[in-house]
C-alpha cells in the first residue's frame, strides 16, 4: 500500500506540473502574439476587438486533458465475489420452493407448562435442465431478535441477534440432478420455553427459515457458481388455556365505605370481546340526627387495557466494556407503556338506593383496538417472557368517578349535589393469548382411528389339535426323467 500512495503522489505531482508548465508557455505565446498584432496592426479603429486573441484555442484543451490521468485506488469495497447470490425466481436451471405440512405452530400452555410444538415441511429443488450439478444444499431456522431501541443507536451487532434453533444439510457434496421436482423433508420440535413471534416498540422476534442451494459453475457456464437463497417467515403462537372459574376481586376505598367487587377471566383474547361484572357496595351512610343520607352516586366509568414491554437492549462485545449490567446481561433497560384499546362508558348500570347500604350493577364489554399502524399491522402483543429480560404483560385499569350527594331519609330521589367527588382506580391484571382453535397440543394427539377394526385381534374357533401319529406315510416316487435313465441303463457282466 504504500508504494502506491507514492507512485501516486509522484504521478500526480507530474501530471500538474507538466500542465502548469503548458499553460505558462500558452500564455507568454499569447501575450507575445498580442503584442505583435497591436504594434504591426493595419486598422487604426479603437472599435476593433481582440477577443479572439484571448480565447482558449480547443486543441490545447484536448492536449492538456489527454496528459492528466486520474487514477483510481482500491480504498472502496471489493466487488469480485467467489460466488454469485441470486434470487431463486431469476435463475434458469434451478428454481427452490417449499411446503408446510404441520399445522399451524401454537405452544399450548406457558412456558414451564408447553411441550413444545412440531413443525415438519417438504422444500423442493426444482431443476429446470436435463442434469444440474449442485455443489450444496443446506436450510436453517433461527431465531431473529430486533431491538429498536438498542444499546447504541448506529450499531448494527447491537440492533439483531441471531440463535440458531436447528440447521439441516440436505447435500454435503457435488450432487448432479435430473430434470424434475427433488424432494428434502425437514422437521423440527420447537421447545416450549421459546418465545412466541411478536412485534414491539421496542424489540421484535421473528423465526426466519433460510435455504441456501448452491449451483456449481459447470452446469451455469460461468467461472464462479451460484448461490439460490430462500427465506421464508414462521408465525409463532402461543395459547394459554381459559381457567374453568372466573377470577373474583374484592377492593375497599377508604375513607369511605365503598367496596367494589369484580368478577372476570383473567385470560383474554385480542380478537373477542371479554365481559367482567362490577358491583359496587356501601354507597350510602344514614345520618340519624338529622335525619339524612349521604349518597355516592357513578357518574362516568372509565376503562383502559394497558400493555406494559420490558426488555434489556443487548450490548454488542465491542460494546460491552462500557455499557452497564442489568441483571445478569450488559445492555440498557427499555420500558414503555401503551394503551390498546379504551372507552367511556355515562350510562349502562343499575343503581339501588331503596336498601340499607346502595349498591350498582354492572356488566362491561372490554377488547382490544383493532386498529392498525402505517405497515398495516395491528398494535398489540400477546404476553410474552423470554430468558433474556422481554416481557410483554397487559392490566385493565378500571376508572370510576362518584359524587357525593345527600337526600333526606327514605327520599333518594331528591339528592342534592355536595360538589365533592372521588375517583376509583382499580388494575386488574389479565393474560393477553392467542386462541388455540381446533388443535391440541402434539403429545396430545391421539393416535388414528380406522373403520372396520375390532379393538382386539379376531378370534378363532377351538378345535383339537391333529394327530400325526393317525395320518397316512407319505413315499416319494422317481421322477419320469429319473425312470428313463434307469430303463436305458445296460446291466454289466460280473
Amino acid at each position: 500500500m504504500p508504494h502506491l500512495v507514492s507512485s501516486f503522489l509522484r504521478s500526480s505531482s507530474g501530471n500538474i506540473t507538466h500542465i502548469k508548465n503548458a499553460a505558462r508557455s500558452r500564455t507568454a505565446s499569447r501575450n507575445a502574439s498580442c503584442e505583435s498584432s497591436r504594434n504591426n496592426s493595419v486598422s487604426g479603429s479603437p472599435y476593433e476587438s481582440d477577443a479572439d486573441e484571448h480565447a482558449v484555442k480547443p486543441h490545447d484543451l484536448i492536449e492538456a486533458v489527454k496528459k492528466h490521468h486520474k487514477l483510481s485506488l482500491p480504498f472502496g469495497r471489493s466487488s469480485t465475489s467467489p460466488v454469485r447470490e441470486l434470487n431463486p425466481a431469476s435463475c434458469s436451471v434451478a428454481a427452490v420452493d417449499w411446503s408446510i405440512e404441520s399445522p399451524p405452530i401454537i405452544f399450548h400452555g406457558t412456558r414451564e407448562d408447553s411441550t413444545g410444538a412440531i413443525v415438519s415441511g417438504q422444500i423442493f429443488l426444482d431443476i429446470k435442465d436435463d442434469v444440474v450439478e449442485m455443489d450444496s444444499f443446506k436450510a436453517n431456522l433461527s431465531i431473529h431478535t430486533t431491538y429498536k431501541r438498542p444499546c447504541q443507536s448506529h450499531c448494527a451487532d447491537c440492533q439483531n441477534k441471531i440463535t440458531e434453533v436447528q440447521a439441516w444439510v440436505f447435500l454435503d457434496h457435488a450432487t448432479k440432478l435430473h430434470r424434475g421436482k427433488h424432494a428434502f423433508p425437514f422437521s423440527a420440535l420447537l421447545n416450549g420455553e421459546l418465545p412466541a413471534s411478536t412485534n414491539t416498540p421496542l424489540v421484535s422476534i421473528a423465526y426466519e427459515f433460510k435455504a441456501v442451494a448452491q449451483v456449481s459453475r459447470h452446469a451455469t457456464g460461468t467461472t464462479m457458481p451460484i448461490q439460490l437463497k430462500f427465506d421464508r417467515t414462521l408465525l409463532v403462537k402461543r395459547s394459554v388455556p381459559e381457567p374453568l372459574f372466573p377470577h373474583h376481586s374484592v377492593r375497599v376505598f377508604p375513607p369511605t365505605n365503598i367496596k367494589a367487587s369484580a368478577d372476570y377471566i383473567s385470560v383474554v383474547h385480542p380478537t373477542s370481546t371479554n365481559k367482567l361484572t362490577l358491583k359496587l357496595d356501601g354507597l350510602m351512610t344514614h345520618n340519624e340526627k338529622v335525619k339524612t343520607v349521604d349518597l355516592w352516586k357513578l357518574k362516568k366509568v372509565t376503562w383502559k387495557l394497558e400493555e406494559t414491554i420490558k426488555t434489556v437492549a443487548p450490548a454488542c462485545e465491542r460494546h460491552a466494556p462500557a455499557a452497564s449490567t442489568v441483571g445478569d446481561v450488559k445492555g440498557t433497560a427499555r420500558n414503555e407503556v401503551r394503551v390498546i384499546g379504551e372507552k367511556q362508558l355515562h350510562e349502562g348500570w343499575k343503581s339501588d338506593y331503596t336498601g340499607h347500604d346502595g349498591s350498582v350493577d354492572m356488566e362491561l364489554d372490554y377488547c382490544v383496538s383493532q386498529a392498525r399502524n402505517h405497515a398495516g399491522e395491528l398494535k398489540y402483543a400477546c404476553d410474552t417472557k423470554t430468558a433474556d429480560g422481554t416481557e410483554v404483560s397487559h392490566s385493565l385499569l378500571l376508572e370510576l368517578i362518584v359524587s357525593k350527594e345527600y337526600a333526606p331519609e327514605g327520599k333518594a330521589h331528591q339528592a342534592t349535589p355536595t360538589g365533592t367527588g372521588r375517583i376509583l382506580r382499580m388494575h386488574f391484571g389479565v393474560v393477553l393469548t392467542e386462541h388455540s382453535g381446533l388443535g391440541v397440543s402434539w403429545d396430545n394427539e391421539s393416535p388414528p382411528i380406522y373403520e372396520d377394526v375390532p379393538p382386539s385381534p379376531p378370534a378363532y374357533p377351538l378345535e383339537s389339535p391333529v394327530d400325526y401319529q393317525d395320518l397316512e406315510p407319505l413315499y416319494a416316487r422317481p421322477s419320469s426323467i429319473d425312470a428313463s435313465a434307469s430303463d436305458d441303463e445296460e446291466p454289466t457282466s460280473s
